[in-house]
C-alpha cells in the first residue's frame, strides 16, 4: 500500500476512534484506551498527547500510564515520551491471528511476491477495523517481522472489501451504517454501491479495488478461510493501476489464499501438535503452476 495514503487513512480512523471514547468507563477500559492511542504514525507520545488521543484527563493518564510502565506494556524514554513495550508485543503474538497465522502464511506470501514482484499483504478483521499483520515488500521480509499496522478503511481497500464481504451480517450492517470517507473520486461512498460491490466479491471470490484509496494504485485481494470456512483473514497484492499484468494477478492471489486456507485447516484439525505436522508441498508448486478454477 502507498505509505502516504495508508498512514493518512490510519490517522483519520484513529482520530475518529479517540473522539468516540468516553472517559467514564472502567479502569480497564481506560487503560486500554491509552494503548489504543498509539499507531504507526504516533509510536511515541508525550503525556499530554497520550491523554488527548485517549480522551482522558492528564491526571488519570499519568496514573494509568505509570501502571502500564510498571507491568511492561509501555516504556518511557529519556525525554519522557511513552512507547509500546516489547512485553505487550509478545502477548499480542499469542492471539489466534498472531504467530501461528504469520508462520503458516509467510512462505505463501513470499512466494506470491516472488511470482508477481508486487507488494503482498496479510490482514485480519477486528469488528469493522482492518489490520495488516504481515507484508512482503522485498527480500528483507524473510528475516524481519513487521508490526501490525492499521486500522485501515475497509470500504476503500481490497483487503477490507474482502473482509467485509464475508463478515457476519451484523458487522456488515454496522459498517454500511457509518460514514464512508472519500479518498479519491472512485471511492465507494454510497452504501448501496458498496453493498453491490461486496456481493460481487462474494460471488467471484476476489476483490479488485481500482484507485479507491490512491489515484495510482490497484489492489487485488482474496479471502483466507479457517477450518469452519469462516473468513476473518485476507491477502492482497498492491500494484500500480497501469500494470500490464493485472489480469494474471487475480488467479495467483486466489491460489495463495487457498493454499494458506488449506494449511490452516490442516493444522487446526490435526490430532498432532502444530510443531509436528508434516510439511506441506512447496508453495511454488501451488502458485506457479496453479490454474484458477473457482
Amino acid at each position: 500500500m502507498s505509505s502516504h495514503a495508508t498512514e493518512h487513512a490510519s490517522s483519520r480512523t484513529a482520530a475518529g476512534s479517540a473522539a468516540a471514547r468516553n472517559t467514564t468507563g472502567s479502569v480497564t477500559l481506560r487503560a486500554l484506551a491509552l494503548l489504543d492511542a498509539f499507531s504507526p504514525e504516533h509510536p511515541s507520545l508525550t503525556l499530554s498527547d497520550l491523554a488527548r488521543r485517549a480522551g482522558l484527563p492528564v491526571s488519570t493518564t499519568h496514573r494509568l500510564a505509570a501502571d502500564l510502565v510498571e507491568w511492561g506494556a509501555l516504556e518511557r524514554d529519556e525525554d519522557g515520551a511513552f512507547h509500546i513495550a516489547l512485553k505487550l508485543w509478545r502477548v499480542a503474538n499469542l492471539a489466534p491471528h498472531g504467530s501461528l497465522l504469520r508462520s503458516v502464511a509467510m512462505p505463501y506470501l513470499y512466494e506470491l511476491f516472488r511470482v508477481t514482484r508486487q507488494k503482498v499483504y496479510l490482514a485480519v478483521r477486528s469488528n469493522q477495523d482492518v489490520f495488516v499483520v504481515d507484508r512482503v515488500e522485498g527480500l528483507e521480509a524473510l528475516t524481519a517481522l513487521s508490526p501490525p499496522r492499521g486500522p485501515y478503511p475497509a470500504h476503500a481497500t481490497g483487503l477490507g472489501q474482502v473482509l467485509l464481504a464475508f463478515a457476519p451480517p451484523d458487522v456488515l450492517a454496522d459498517a454500511l451504517s457509518r460514514p464512508l470517507t472519500s479518498f479519491t473520486s472512485r471511492t465507494l461512498t454510497d452504501p448501496g454501491h458498496l453493498r453491490r460491490a461486496l456481493a460481487d466479491v462474494r460471488r467471484g471470490g476476489v476483490a479488485v479495488v481500482d484507485r479507491q484509496l490512491t489515484n495510482q494504485h490497484l489492489a487485488i485481494a482474496a479471502p483466507v478461510r479457517d477450518g469452519d470456512r469462516a473468513v476473518s483473514v485476507a491477502i492482497s497484492v498492491f500494484t500500480r493501476a497501469d500494470n500490464p499484468e493485472i489480469r494474471s494477478l487475480g488467479p495467483q492471489v486466489r491460489a495463495a489464499a487457498r493454499a494458506i486456507s488449506c494449511s490452516l485447516t490442516a493444522m487446526r484439525t490435526s490430532d498432532t501438535a502444530p510443531a509436528r505436522i508434516r510439511t506441506h508441498p512447496a508453495p511454488s508448486d501451488r502458485l506457479s503452476h496453479t490454474t484458477d478454477r473457482s
